[in-house]
């Protein structure tokens, strides 16, 4: 091999495992941003649960006061 192409894949391969490191820091991130994210949906989940709850209650409640009016 000549050493222009040795100098080549040698430049070529470290191009490569920067990318790689990239990639991976790139990735942790993601998958932070992912955890962040489903916490945060069940979070929503039951809340939303809670709610729906609530009103269903108030809707039984008003109709039971509206029967006894």
């Amino acid at each position: 091999m000549a050493e222009s192409e040795l100098k080549k894949l040698e430049t070529r391969i470290d191009e490569m495992l920067r990318a790689c490191a990239r990639l991976s820091e790139e990735n942790a991130s993601l998958r932070k941003q992912q955890r962040t994210l489903m916490a945060e949906r069940a979070k929503l989940l039951e809340k939303t649960t809670l709610s729906q709850t609530r009103v269903e209650t108030m809707i039984q409640r008003l109709k039971l006061l509206e029967q006894r009016a």
